[in-house]
């Protein structure tokens, strides 16, 4: 059989062709950018030692990774809009494998600095293949069964929540912990994370590979992105915008810091049993509660559930900044399954009703990740001078601001 050719095609609506393999490869991006989401977790533990940094400057690995999803989203949905779908997702994954590539040349010269410019390129790269991912899931198969296309496809986000603590307690924590005295000792443990990266990188560029020789089909064309300022008329919309800046300031600062917290409130566990088997617990937590909420609601209101979610997670911040030893360690790992539903929920009530401001104010929502660079620093500084636990008030504070759009926030108004 000849390999197909580069080209896109157009949409076959009647079913009968397949996509199996188009839908497998895109299948493949959820995974691919959940894996990097959620090693950096792994990366501000680990960098802390190695340069000698506090755990404020350390949390700057978020604050490059979620800098690059803000300033690329909206120049990514643009290329994609004068290109193509398919050439987006190629230049993201090129992206992705050239960050990734880098973390070689920062280990070998060890300089922070340069890690966190190989993570700003990785967004970077992710910010194109989120936002081809879900589009193209829809139209790979009839129309009747695209939400089930998207609940599968995500559920491999979920996976690469799993095998990443996984992958870096048994590549980058394993044999490079404990004291670093010498310039030896730091530059062994730097280059740990070469091989989880490197491997990263070669998967990327097969998966960039296979869709550069696979025939895609190309979403229709939709209205173009245009700016009016009549958008922030609609307040439920404004409202959700600062409800995902807080949310996602709260979930990256809490995965940033989990193994922090872990092996200062339970004596003699390393980085490595707290990334392999506490930050997993979480992990897994947080895809059971998506899943487990999809299903709840069918029968309860989202934003009521949204609203209760964020109480409970509120309450467990709370928890784990008055508790002690393991009490407070699940707690906070209990905060995952909490989260798991808040980004979909607010970005489905932050659209509702905005008719030909859908796609602006889509744009503003997935801005507001933004607050993942902001909040991880900040909960640092009151890690570094109050305490581990007291940092927990940030997330409290951002959990917060989410029950409010979930009772009151959400309702779109009339506007005039």
């Amino acid at each position: 059989m000849p390999i197909p050719s580069a080209e896109t095609q157009s949409i076959n609506h009647d079913g009968s062709k397949s996509y199996l393999i188009p839908f497998l490869l895109v299948t493949s991006l959820f995974f691919l950018w959940g894996l990097a989401n959620i090693l950096n977790s792994a990366l501000i533990a680990h960098f802390q030692p190695v340069f000698e940094i506090k755990r404020a400057e350390a949390l700057l690995v978020e604050t490059a990774f979620y800098f690059g999803y803000f300033t690329i989203a909206i120049p990514a949905g643009l290329f994609m809009e004068k290109f193509s779908y398919k050439k987006g997702i190629l230049l993201g994954l090129v992206l992705y494998a050239i960050g990734a590539l880098l973390f070689i040349p920062a280990a070998k010269l060890l300089m922070f600095g340069f890690f966190l410019i190989a993570l700003y390129i990785i967004a970077s790269g992710l910010a194109f293949l989120e936002t081809a991912a879900n589009p193209y899931v829809t139209i790979l198969g009839k129309a009747e069964t695209s939400v089930q296309r998207l609940n599968f496809s995500q559920s491999f986000n979920g996976v690469a929540l799993i095998v990443g603590p996984w992958m870096a307690g048994q590549f980058i924590f394993a044999g490079n912990e404990g004291l670093m005295s010498t310039v030896d000792e730091k530059q062994q443990a730097a280059e740990a994370v070469i091989l989880p990266y490197a491997i990263i990188a070669a998967a990327v560029l097969l998966v960039a590979l296979l869709f550069y020789l696979v025939r895609m089909p190309e979403p229709a064309k939709s209205a173009k992105l245009k700016f009016d300022k009549g958008i922030f008329k609609h307040k439920h919309l404004v409202k959700a915008v600062m409800a995902q800046f807080f949310y996602v300031g709260a979930q990256a600062s809490i995965w940033g810091i989990t193994i922090n917290y872990v092996t200062e409130l339970i004596p003699g566990v390393s980085n490595e049993v707290a990334s392999k088997k506490y930050m997993i617990i979480g992990t897994v937590l947080f895809v059971i509660g998506r899943f487990l909420g999809t299903w709840m609601m069918t029968f309860i209101k989202d934003h009521k559930l949204l609203t209760v979610y964020g109480a409970l997670a509120s309450l467990l911040c709370l928890s784990g900044i008055v508790a002690g030893g393991e009490v407070a360690v699940y707690s906070i790992l209990s905060i995952n399954f909490f989260m798991s539903i808040m980004f979909p929920t607010i970005f489905a009530l932050g659209v509702k009703d905005l008719g030909e401001h859908t796609k602006l104010g889509s744009s503003f929502i997935i801005m507001a990740i933004v607050g993942g660079a902001i909040m991880p620093p900040i909960m640092g500084l009151i890690a570094d001078g109050a305490g581990i636990q007291q940092a927990f008030i940030v997330p409290l504070i951002c959990f917060l601001f989410v029950i409010y759009y979930g009772w009151r926030g959400y309702v779109p108004k009339p506007v005039s």
